[in-house]
């Protein structure tokens, strides 16, 4: 069996987290989310508008996700490829090259963006409808 892991915060969900998580199932055959914990969206100044546990219910929810773990700091990556025997590393291209580190254990792979839609421009569409 072929695993995949990728990681993610996934607050908001919109169509753009689906693809990639679509394009990731699609590079193997089981699907691990490292969903970002409550407590390290605040080491990354990030705050989510669902909980964790809600946001980890969503994820397990999407037919393409077979396994969400959570995702607690920046360096426990090695060891969650290690652990989970993972084949494949995917990330967006936004993050192209930040975890080449990771070429050491398995392939990495970095998935175009999807064009028009992320959660940031969510956040800034509503502010501004609401300040309107």
């Amino acid at each position: 069996m072929k695993k995949v892991l990728t990681y993610g915060t996934f607050d908001l969900l919109h169509y753009g987290h689906i693809n990639l998580l679509r394009r990731a199932k699609e590079l193997g055959d089981y699907l691990i989310v490292g969903l970002s914990t409550d407590e390290f969206n605040a080491v990354k100044h990030k705050e989510a508008y669902h909980s964790y546990e809600n946001r980890k219910l969503i994820l397990e929810a999407i037919r393409y996700v077979d396994e969400v773990i959570p995702e607690k700091d920046w360096d426990q990556k090695i060891a969650d490829v290690k652990n989970n025997h993972v084949d494949v590393f995917v990330m967006g291209d936004d993050w192209k090259g930040k975890f080449d580190f990771l070429k050491d254990y398995c392939e990495v792979v970095y998935l175009p963006r999807t064009v028009g839609i992320s959660t940031t421009k969510i956040k800034h569409d509503l502010f501004t409808v609401k300040n309107d």
